[in-house]
């Protein structure tokens, strides 16, 4: 697959990420959308990312902006510093795709772009270079800053809390223990590579999950923590190490933080509805989810599957105030959830009290975009053929949901949803019902079948 621009920005193998190409789109990028005091830029610590950095640097100073290099650094500290800046950025960054592949970012002042803003930058690839801004300057205080946000307003409230975290690769790792840390929390270190691990907090493999497992067996921890490769996404594993899924994470936080109203994409689960006063329903990307939040009146926050969270108001922490971020971001789901679970005498039952809807997902790989969508128009237009399909699943359709891929509702509150992936050669699988073991369960014979069916 060549590399596309979309939801999730620019992203592509790296040999096919060419500084023309790169260029072409930061340009572009400065022509067409509101870029304030300059370029803030970032990146992850995939072995391609300084040298992608570079490319994008070079290409902003050709438009004659000011560049801030804050080198490697969490997504939602790069949106947070260029934002309370007045700037615009560019995170460089693959998130949980293999290291093969990355991608870029756009940010402006005010954070993520929008659906608006990503039309312009396509119909804007030519611009030229307008002159050669000023020399870069290096910034060091965007990770101090993402951290005393946190610190302001959740004070010592993991006091006494043991925690394992993930490090992996993660650009945030240090930072993250050093923030638990401060925060009260006793950190064990767990899993630091030296090589780049994608990790896709929505598809967590069977050999994660078991290592998860095993840490929880071999460790007395309360919880363990993690992030995926650039920091907006989490992951969080009980005393146990069964994960918990991300859209129970938003419900989790949102309620936290006295929310009245989430914006969250179809693939979430559908306890949405039963914990907040209002949800709405989008496509599934961040862009969607903040375009539902500005449509929105009231404290709105925004999540995803994934469990990366938004802001959209200015919300009270238990020891001070925590002003909005409307970008992806992990910190504040893995907050809320444990402190849940310290509330509740442990996050299994934090989670236990929230409805009874649990969603499993994973993706097929190796499935080129072209086949995955032909496969799910296939079943989208006959009745009959839906009705085969789920038939091997012991499944019977009442309703069909086509806001993002296929999502067949069906009889005994199961849900199973398709959709390809629009920077990948993948098709995700979603699955949705009453207990975590059930939607674990319909995820791995859906896709089971899915890979006797289209893989050669």
């Amino acid at each position: 697959m060549p590399p596309k621009f979309g939801t999730s920005g620019l992203r592509g193998l790296v040999t096919e990420l060419t500084v023309d190409l790169i260029g072409a789109h930061v340009r572009a990028f400065v022509a067409s959308c509101p870029v304030g005091n300059g370029i803030w830029i970032g990146q992850d610590l995939r072995g391609s990312s300084p040298a992608i950095s570079k490319m994008v640097a070079q290409a902003a100073r050709e438009m004659g902006v000011q560049v801030t290099d804050a080198g490697a650094i969490p997504t939602p500290a790069l949106a947070l510093a260029s934002m309370n800046a007045g700037c615009g950025a560019v995170m460089v960054t693959g998130s949980h795709i293999p290291d093969d592949r990355n991608g870029i970012k756009f940010y402006t002042p005010e954070g993520e772009i929008t659906k608006t803003h990503e039309a312009a930058i396509l119909a804007n690839l030519n611009a030229a270079a307008t002159g050669h801004g000023p020399d870069l300057i290096t910034d060091q205080g965007a990770e101090a800053a993402y951290i005393a946000r946190y610190t302001t307003a959740f004070g010592s409230a993991l006091a006494g809390m043991r925690i394992g975290f993930y490090s992996h690769s993660a650009v945030g790792r240090d930072l993250m223990v050093d923030l638990l840390t401060q925060l009260g929390a006793n950190v064990t270190e767990l899993g630091r590579a030296t090589h780049f691990v994608p990790v896709d907090t929505e598809a967590v493999p069977e050999d994660v999950r078991a290592q998860l497992r095993d840490w929880a067996r071999n460790h007395p921890l309360d919880a363990i923590v993690s992030t995926d490769g650039d920091g907006d996404r989490p992951m969080v594993a009980d005393a146990t190490g069964n994960i918990v899924p991300g859209d129970v994470l938003g419900q989790i936080t949102g309620k936290a933080l006295g929310a009245q109203m989430a914006v969250t994409p179809v693939s979430s689960n559908s306890g949405a509805e039963q914990v907040f006063d209002g949800v709405i329903r989008t496509r599934i990307g961040s862009p969607y989810v903040i375009a539902g939040m500005q449509s929105a009146v009231g404290q709105v926050v925004g999540y995803e599957a994934n469990g990366g969270f938004l802001l959209g108001y200015d919300a009270n922490g238990p020891f001070g105030q925590l002003p909005a971020l409307m970008t992806r971001d992990a910190v504040l789901p893995i907050l809320a959830s444990l402190m849940a679970g310290k509330a509740e005498g442990t996050l299994a039952a934090a989670v236990a009290k929230q409805p009874a809807r649990f969603t499993a997902a994973d993706r097929l790989q190796g499935v080129e975009t072209d086949v995955a969508q032909a496969f799910i128009s296939a079943l989208s237009a006959q009745d009959s053929t839906r009705a085969a399909f789920l038939a091997q699943l012991d499944l019977t359709e009442v309703a069909v949901d086509r806001t993002d891929g296929l999502r067949m509702i069906c009889e005994g509150d199961r849900i199973v949803h398709l959709r390809p992936s629009g920077n990948a050669p993948e098709l995700r699988f979603y699955a949705e019902a009453d207990s975590p073991e059930a939607a674990q369960s319909l995820l791995v014979q859906g896709l089971g079948m899915l890979s006797a069916e289209l893989m050669p």
